[in-house]
Parts: structure tokens; C-alpha cells; sequence
């Protein structure tokens, strides 16, 4: 099968995998009266769930969806923002579609608790929320604590993230353009798992590139506690060497465990330590702090998980669980491509309970990750897996792998447009 082919086919998956269980979709009438479900996140997982569940109930059920932000930021080609070759009106999408074609209740607010027993979200601003569905989508939480200094020097903009898209990927291309030539960016890669498996190695090709152009004599570390690149390991290694021999370095298992903000400098387990003028600091990462505090986050103190199923809590009834913030199955990674894949099913999931109808036996998901190595050439992978009603779990269906040959401007348009697709997915 052709990469193109494939890629349209594993999204068109994705999307039959939710559609599936809804056949005969006219019949939703027996959805109980003023049902309703409430979506906390606004994220590739959330806003897909929340604008599905409406689509798939012909609009009978109420969604509200809690969002502070008031447009949707990608975290997927966020680094091209870092680069230099996006902006970030390149990857913003307001909500208003949402709410004006799919009739979403949005509400821009936190969620300060969740009471599963009376089935309530209480906001922060005061007022609580009845649902009879909540459709939990809340992303992951830095685990700041786990490198000692982290907390300080993020709080004081010194040492930067940029892991949620939003205003520190401005910051960091910021302090890459204020850096003089000859300086030294350093990123560091926290074990596994966490979220977007290639995108620390895809930033840092990034900054390489940027610094190729317009600042030669400067150099990019990346420190990845991890034995290996963990993702797409052959086509970036053999990119770096190729293409940013003497500027880039990847050093493995280096795992920090403290910075020291006065001096710029990383501090390792068993490494030596290392100093640089912009530091970019991973630490571990976990469930969003609402699933947590929910005490969803069952896996590991870290983790939520769910019946993959249908993605509701292994922990609460009626709450489902999707995204990054869940334990993963084998082979899935945490991704954009497939939290919206996870929104699918689980609205289709949803709907076929509130109107007691069969859910659907054996759901698809797709996901395809686009990583740039330069600013036009592109990398990617991507899958198909299936619910195994036998072990609970999904399985890659043989076959429906795809992973690049080589980097090529082409996979760079095919990305792009993949980028525009899946926001119009989630939020148009």
C-alpha cells in the first residue's frame, strides 16, 4: 500500500472504528431526555469527544465542554513555532465552531473537583455541573518535583518546557533568537513513557536547522535518559549525521536529576554534569492534576486506566478517560492523532449507552506522527490497531504499519495537511 494510501485509510479507520457501533444512527431516539455530557479538556481528545458525541445523538444530547483557554493551541508542529518557519496563528483554532455549528456549551473554566457518587463537576469559579457522562481529557502534568531546581527555574521563566503549546513556545524561540552565536541548547528527554515519543528529537532538529542558518558556530545537546532515540531512532540519526554533523550531539542515557539555574547547568544520576545558555528540561510527566486529584490516576500514582473498550475508568463508572492521560496498550503511543482517535470511540461508545444500544465490539484506532527534520522535510509513522474482546486490550493490526524511507518535501505537504484535517476533525 502507498504512504498516502494508507495514511487516508488508517484516518478512515480511526473515524469507522467510532462510527461502527452506531449503525442505524437514525434510532438514537431512545437517548433519555435532557442526557448529558460534560467534557473537561479541549484538547485533541476532548474536543473530538465532545463535538462526536453531539454528531452521533443527530444533536440530542447536551455537551458541555470546560476549557480555560479560548482557542485550541497544537502541540503537534509547535516545534516548527520553536524553528522559526510557523507562527503561532499556524497552529490556533478558536472554539467557535465547536459551539456554533455543533451546539457545544463552552465553559471557560478549571475543574476543581469531580464527586463520582452524585455525579458533579464542581468549577473553580464556584458553580457545579450534573452529568451523566464526564469524558475526562485533561493532558499531562510536568512532574517538576522529580528534578531538584525544576519548580524555581520555571516558575522564573528561566528554564523552559514548551510542552503545551501555548506561551512558552514562544518564550523558548525566544531565548534560541537572544542567544549568541556560539551558544549552547541543551534538551533533556525523561524516560519513557511521555507525551509525543518523537517530538524532543523532531525540536531539536528544529534548532539545529535554525542554528545551521543563522547562528553555525552554536551547538544543540540533546541528553535523553533513555538508551536509545525512542521513536523513528535510523531516520533521525541518519538525518543528524548527514545533516548537522558538528552542530548537533546526542549523548543516551544522561537522566537529570537537578539544574542549577545560577550556573546554567544540568546535573546528572552517573554523568558528568553539563553546562548550556538556553536549557530546555523534560522532566517526567503524568495524568493531568484533575485525574489525579480524582484518584483516576491508578496506574503507577501517574497513569488512569481505563476498559479500552469504550475508555471508561477502571476507577469510576461513567467517567472514560481518554488521551495522554491514560495507560497506555501495547504499541500506542501518546499522541495528537490518537487522542482524537480515542474521542471517536469513546463518543460512539457513549451514545450506544445512553440509548441502550450494543457498543460497538471491536473498535479501530489510527494514529500517523509527522516529525520535521529540517524545515520542509519530513519523517513518519503510523498504525492501525483493533479492540481484542479476548484480552482487553488493542493490538496493531498486522500489516498497517508505515514508516518513511527517508525524509522528503512531499511527507512535508502530507503533513501539513494532515495538521489542517485533524484540527477541522476535533474542532470545525
Amino acid at each position: 500500500m502507498k504512504r498516502r494510501s494508507f495514511v487516508q485509510a488508517s484516518m478512515a479507520l480511526g473515524s469507522f472504528g467510532a462510527l461502527g457501533s452506531m449503525v442505524g444512527c437514525a434510532s438514537v431516539g431512545r437517548v433519555p431526555e435532557k442526557a448529558r455530557v460534560v467534557v473537561v479538556g479541549g484538547g485533541y481528545g476532548g474536543a473530538t469527544a465532545a463535538k462526536y458525541v453531539r454528531m452521533l445523538s443527530n444533536y440530542q444530547i447536551d455537551v458541555t465542554m470546560i476549557e480555560p483557554s479560548g482557542a485550541f493551541v497544537s502541540c503537534p508542529i509547535s516545534n516548527l513555532v520553536i524553528g522559526g518557519s510557523k507562527t503561532m496563528a499556524d497552529i490556533t483554532t478558536p472554539y467557535d465552531k465547536l459551539s456554533g455549528k455543533h451546539g457545544v456549551n463552552i465553559v471557560r473554566d478549571y475543574v476543581a473537583s469531580v464527586d463520582p457518587l452524585k455525579k458533579t463537576v464542581t468549577l473553580a469559579s464556584g458553580p457545579s455541573i450534573r452529568y451523566d457522562k464526564l469524558v475526562m481529557s485533561p493532558g499531562i502534568d510536568l512532574m517538576f518535583n522529580t528534578i531538584e531546581g525544576l519548580k524555581e527555574a520555571q516558575a522564573s521563566g528561566q528554564i523552559l518546557q514548551a510542552w503545551k503549546g501555548g506561551p512558552e513556545t514562544l518564550a523558548l524561540r525566544k531565548q534560541l533568537e537572544s542567544m549568541d552565536d556560539g551558544g549552547v541548547y541543551a534538551i533533556t528527554i525523561p524516560e519513557a513513557p511521555y507525551r509525543c515519543p518523537p517530538g524532543p528529537y523532531e525540536r531539536a532538529s528544529q534548532v539545529a536547522h535554525y542554528f545551521k542558518q543563522h547562528k553555525p558556530k552554536s551547538k544543540v545537546l540533546i541528553l535523553d535518559a533513555n538508551q536509545d532515540v525512542t521513536s523513528k531512532g535510523p531516520l533521525f540519526k541518519k538525518f543528524w549525521a548527514d545533516n548537522y554533523k558538528g552542530i548537533l550531539e546526542y549523548m543516551p542515557q544522561h537522566k537529570v536529576v537537578a539544574v542549577d539555574a545560577k550556573t546554567n547547568t544540568l546535573k546528572f544520576d552517573v554523568q558528568n554534569d553539563v553546562k548550556a545558555n538556553v536549557l530546555n528540561v523534560l522532566p517526567a510527566m503524568r495524568a493531568g492534576g484533575i485525574a489525579v486529584q480524582s484518584s483516576l490516576a491508578n496506574v503507577n500514582a501517574r497513569w488512569c486506566g481505563v476498559h479500552y473498550q469504550t475508555f471508561e475508568s477502571t476507577q469510576a463508572k461513567d467517567i472514560h478517560v481518554i488521551g495522554d492521560s491514560i495507560m497506555l496498550a501495547p504499541l500506542m503511543p501518546k499522541s495528537g492523532h490518537m487522542a482524537n482517535s480515542h474521542g471517536k470511540v469513546t463518543a460512539a461508545a457513549i451514545v450506544a449507552q445512553l440509548s441502550d444500544m450494543p457498543v460497538n465490539p471491536a473498535p479501530f484506532l489510527s494514529n500517523t506522527c509527522y516529525s520535521f527534520v529540517n524545515d520542509k522535510l519530513v519523517v513518519h509513522v503510523a498504525s492501525v490497531h483493533q479492540y481484542d474482546a479476548k484480552d482487553k486490550t488493542y493490538k496493531t493490526v498486522p500489516g498497517s504499519g508505515g514508516v518513511s524511507s527517508a525524509p522528503n518535501e512531499l511527507e512535508g505537504i502530507y503533513a501539513w495537511n494532515w495538521a489542517q484535517n485533524i484540527w477541522a476533525d476535533s474542532l470545525m
